[in-house]
Order: C-alpha cells, then sequence, then structure tokens
C-alpha cells in the first residue's frame, strides 16, 4: 500500500471532524471579558447561563464572529474548578470543542485508542432539538469535546438562553479560526504530537525548529485531512535565555493553548480597526522589511503600509500569507491571539517566525522574563 493510501485509511478510521465548533476560555469575570472581545475585536453576545436558568456554579457568556464562537465562563464559588483553573492558570482556554458527524463514535474511538474520559457521550435537548456532547482529556488541562449538533436550531446549546439584548461590535473583519497552537513541557513535543495522531488520526503536516541569539523552539503541526483543523505544537528549546515558550509555561504553570489564529480577508483592514480599538500588537525589527525584497522578490502588498502596521508577510509553494500578533489578552503573558490572511499559503509563516521571536524577546525583557 502506498504512503498516501495508509495516510488515507488511517485517516478513515476516525470519524470526520469537521471543524471548530467553539473554545471555552475559563475566565474571572465572564461579563467583563465578553465586554472587551466584542467591543475589541467586534463579537456579538449571543447566548448565556447562570443564575437565572438556575445554573448555581457558573457564568457563560456566549460570543461569536463569523463562524468563530468563544464560551467565556466564570466560577461563582471559590472552590470549584473554574475557580481552581483560573488560580493556576489565568484567564485560558479550556476546551477546544470540535464539530463531528459521530460524537459517540468518535468519543469510543478516543477512549479505545488511549485517552482520557471526561464526560461520555450525552444528549442535551430543548424545543429547539438536541445535541450529543462527549469530552476527553487532552494536553495539560485543556480538554477536546465532540459536538454532534443534528441541526439544532437554537441561539448555543440546550440550557442556555438567547440574549435579547446584542449589541454587534464594531466591523473588524475577522471571519473564523485558523489555528490554534499549543505549548508543551520541554520534551514532551513528540508524546503530544503522538497523541494526536494515535488517537484523532491528526497527521503532521509541518515541522519547524528555530533559534534566535537568545532562545529557540521547536514545532510541529498537525491537522484533519481537509485543513480545517490545525494544531501547531511547540517546546521550548535551549538557549542561552529563556524563550517565549519557557515565559508561557512558566505563568500559565503548565502546558495550554499560547494563541489562537483569527482569519481575515483583509489584514490591513482589520489591523487598522483593532488598533483603534486598542488593541496592541508587537513591533516588528526594523530591518524585517528592508530585507523583504531580497528574501521573497516581488510581492503585490505595499511594504511600507506593512510596515506601519507590523505586518509579516511569507511565501510558500502555494501562495503568501500575512499575519500580525497582539500582545497578551490578560495581565499574564500567556495567550495572544494571531491575525492571519491567507492567499493560497498552507503554511505558518515560518519565514517570520525568528523575526517574531526577536519581538517577544524584546517584550520579554521590559517583563524581566528573558
Amino acid at each position: 500500500m502506498t504512503e498516501t493510501a495508509v495516510t488515507a485509511a488511517h485517516e478513515r478510521e476516525f470519524p470526520q471532524i469537521k471543524g471548530f465548533d467553539y473554545v471555552e476560555f475559563y475566565v474571572g469575570n465572564a461579563q467583563q471579558a465578553a465586554h472587551f472581545y466584542r467591543t475589541t475585536f467586534g463579537f456579538t453576545p449571543v447566548a448565556a447561563i447562570g443564575l437565572e436558568v438556575g445554573v448555581r456554579d457558573r457564568v457563560s457568556v456566549v460570543i461569536k464572529r463569523g463562524s468563530i464562537c468563544f464560551v467565556l465562563t466564570s466560577g461563582l464559588a471559590p472552590d470549584g474548578p473554574v475557580a481552581e483553573h483560573v488560580r493556576v492558570h489565568g484567564d485560558s482556554v479550556k476546551d477546544i470543542a470540535l464539530a463531528v458527524v459521530d460524537a459517540g463514535r468518535a468519543f469510543a474511538m478516543a477512549i479505545e485508542r488511549g485517552a482520557r474520559e471526561i464526560l461520555p457521550p450525552t444528549v442535551f435537548e430543548d424545543d429547539d432539538g438536541r445535541i450529543i456532547k462527549a469530552t476527553i482529556a487532552t494536553c495539560g488541562d485543556n480538554v477536546h469535546s465532540f459536538i454532534q449538533r443534528e441541526g439544532y436550531r437554537g441561539s448555543f446549546f440546550p440550557g442556555y438562553r438567547a440574549l435579547a439584548h446584542r449589541p454587534a461590535g464594531p466591523t473588524t473583519g475577522l471571519n473564523s479560526i485558523d489555528h490554534i497552537a499549543i505549548s508543551v513541557e520541554p520534551g514532551k513535543l513528540g508524546e503530544v504530537i503522538g497523541f494526536y495522531d494515535q488517537v484523532m488520526s491528526l497527521r503532521q503536516s509541518h515541522h519547524e525548529d528555530i533559534v534566535t541569539e537568545y532562545s529557540g523552539m521547536n514545532s510541529k503541526v498537525v491537522q484533519n485531512n481537509n485543513g480545517s483543523i490545525k494544531f501547531p505544537v511547540m517546546e521550548p528549546a535551549t538557549g542561552k535565555r529563556r524563550s517565549q515558550i519557557d515565559e508561557y509555561l512558566d505563568f500559565h504553570h503548565g502546558p495550554g493553548v499560547q494563541h489562537i489564529a483569527l482569519a481575515t480577508d483583509d489584514i490591513f483592514d482589520t489591523a487598522r480597526v483593532l488598533r483603534e480599538n486598542g488593541i496592541e500588537f508587537l513591533s516588528v525589527p526594523a530591518d524585517y522589511y528592508e530585507r523583504l525584497p531580497e528574501r521573497l522578490g516581488a510581492i503585490e502588498d505595499d511594504i511600507e503600509s506593512l510596515r506601519s502596521l507590523s505586518i509579516l508577510i511569507d511565501r510558500d509553494e502555494w501562495g503568501q500569507l500575512l499575519q500580525i500578533f497582539t500582545k497578551p489578552m490578560q495581565d499574564r503573558p500567556t495567550l495572544f491571539l494571531e491575525i492571519i490572511q491567507r492567499k493560497g499559503a498552507k503554511g505558518f509563516g515560518s519565514g517570520n517566525i525568528e523575526a517574531l521571536f526577536e519581538a517577544v524577546e524584546r517584550e520579554q525583557a521590559v517583563r524581566g522574563n528573558l
């Protein structure tokens, strides 16, 4: 059997993963977090649970932008699992939920292949239809929920109340999740990549090792067969000083989601609006733009426009990619967001990673963490 045939057979074994369903964050204050993401990134609050619907231990606010769905959850007691997660990790991602064709089969196969059970397949139902949800443990304290929606017509999930007052945020052009990047401890990269390969049939598509004057990282990417799910996984490499991955692990107190990449069709407009809304981005070394013609040759975008907005650009055999990175989204230097526009490119900006590392190292030095 050819390698291509083996890969296709391997992927057919696991039920189809259609894409990201939602990302759930555990945060200190869900209402305030929802307001922040609405006023800066243009999300719209659509649904919620809490005391008003008989939920006594937590509050969750669901916000959407295009096909992006974030669930912001905070605890109502000081000793519950949500509060404990926030105490240890700060505001951070808990659940990367995946839309699947068959949640029961996905769960059964994942458990058979070695995953740890969190929630067995469970039916949630109301007048708008039903959803089947099952959850497994993954890297660190993160989980993956398998979500089978079966044509559910409600605002989000059975039990959630649709919000009557849904003030839309500014138009930012963000429309989907491109990828979610995970940071792991030194020496754990192969183990996590192996987990996704063995348990969920996600195959390695990219491999990148980066070393700067001070630090470095090793990185591999796994994805499903149609590329709707992509997980770059990174571990720190030995260097003179501590890398951004080390800093993340120190302040997050363990592995987890380092950044979420949100896609746009016009990164220039998106970056301008986000800056006007108060979002701060990493600065880029001045010589990065001076070296662009030498590195990439002719490009269709204006270099001065790229420079003025600190947008990075790279090219692979399929096309071009533009990206920009925010500073951390919370007090701890942990989770940040990437804004990305693909013009055919399938990579992750490998030609930009060194420039990104150098930019982050300057921020680390200011924080005293380099």
